[in-house]
């Protein structure tokens, strides 16, 4: 039987060219669902001088929408600025199914309120978790549960749902062994205080004190980047740190065979397809353990650790005396096996026909669903709906004259 065809609108603030996890899983499985026969457009907001409609490989559509990031590549909440442009995306494009990304996306939560509001299909896939220790974090959840209360699908991006996979063509290992006189720890992301940029601030220092022949390198920039370079003047470590700053996706590979093992310091993580891209190029990774990291890799890929400093340096301990009985090509050939965004496609795509069987529910339906977020959040959440349908039924009457 003919699979169902779907056209499909992926939404984030996060894309090409910024660097990232959510950003790879968007143009890899972009690309997938293009090769099985479905229809993909991007929507993201503009980067640099990138405004307008870009294409980029295998005739992947990409809409810049002409916001501008104000806070770590995020653009400005506006509610309902942004629907004439969801708006016009949707029909120009025939979109189906509106498919957002990432809890911290501006951008995908008001355009996946949009897309429901409009009587669209819409399936959200959280790419991190969030706890309750600091205001962000909070505010973020209930931003969340208000999303969540009215949609089709949901995906996470851990092994019970839909993973996250890694281009193993992209990512191999050195043809040439590397030097055993030195021992080279690679750290690849985002400089800030989720991805646990202050729990290398202390690692680093120790490592480097216990073990004489490590080197560091890292690539990455953030708010937190600045700490790190303090420590680096603090300490005298300016021969044996190297701040890469912000790598190019396409340079991320060179920096990984350069190094031996690659070190995660997440204090939160869904899943971090950056350990998948590491164990792909043959590097042995120490991670903290948190999310679900810990059913990422095999046990002799990765050595996890709590995350606090001292259990970090003894996770890198031991996997400096693991390394001599480490093979790149043979890692690199277990990824193969484990991790194809082909499958990650195939899975997605049974969420897709799922989202288009569901019921679809009119404004009387949906109200109720918001006013369950909470006491006061519920009461604040069903008049931003009613002000939203109110606008589209604006926007259709202005169309039509």
């Amino acid at each position: 039987m003919d699979r169902q065809k779907h056209r499909i609108l992926m939404v984030s603030d996060f894309f090409f060219p910024n660097f990232g996890g959510v950003e790879s899983h968007i143009y890899y499985l972009s690309q997938c669902l293009l090769k099985l026969g479905h229809k993909v457009v991007v929507m993201t907001h503009a980067y640099g001088n990138r405004s307008g409609v870009r294409y980029v490989t295998n005739g992947l559509k990409v809409y810049h929408v002409p916001w501008r990031p104000f806070l770590m590549q995020n653009t400005l909440p506006t509610l309902f600025l942004t629907f004439p442009v969801v708006r016009t995306i949707i029909i120009r494009e025939r979109i189906s199914v509106v498919h957002g990304h990432q809890a911290f996306s501006t951008l995908c939560h008001e355009a996946l309120m949009h897309a429901r509001t409009m009587g669209y299909k819409v399936v959200f896939t959280d790419h991190s978790l969030y706890g309750f220790a600091d205001a962000g974090s909070i505010h973020m959840n209930k931003v969340l549960q208000f999303t969540l209360a009215d949609i089709d699908q949901a995906i996470c991006v851990s092994l019970f749902m839909v993973p996250n996979a890694v281009d193993t063509a992209m990512f191999t290992p050195s043809p040439e062994s590397l030097s055993c006189d030195e021992i080279v720890i690679v750290v690849i992301s985002k400089l800030v205080y989720r991805k646990g940029a202050d729990l290398l601030v202390e690692v680093i220092p120790e490592v480097c004190r216990l073990f004489p022949k490590v080197r560091f390198i890292i690539g990455g920039d953030g708010p937190k980047r600045v700490l790190l370079e303090e420590m680096r003047e603090k300490f005298s470590l300016q021969d044996r740190v190297e701040m890469l700053g912000a790598v190019p996706h396409a340079q991320v590979r060179s920096v990984l065979i350069s190094g031996h093992i690659f070190l995660n310091s997440s204090l939160t993580e869904a899943f971090c397809i950056a350990i998948l891209e590491a164990a792909s190029c043959g590097l042995l990774t120490v991670s903290t353990r948190v999310g679900v990291v810990p059913e990422v890799l095999p046990d002799d890929m990765i050595v996890l650790a709590e995350p606090a400093p001292e259990d970090m340096v003894r996770a890198v301990k031991k996997a400096i005396d693991m390394l001599p009985g480490i093979n790149p090509q043979v890692m690199h050939l277990q990824m193969k096996k484990l991790y194809s965004w082909g499958d990650v496609a195939k899975r997605t795509e049974i969420v897709y026909d799922g989202a288009v069987r569901s019921l679809t529910t009119n404004l009387l339906d949906r109200l109720p669903q918001y006013l369950t977020c909470g006491v006061w959040a519920g009461k604040l959440f069903c008049p931003v709906i009613l002000i939203n349908y109110l606008l589209w039924c604006l926007l259709r009457i202005l169309t039509a004259c």
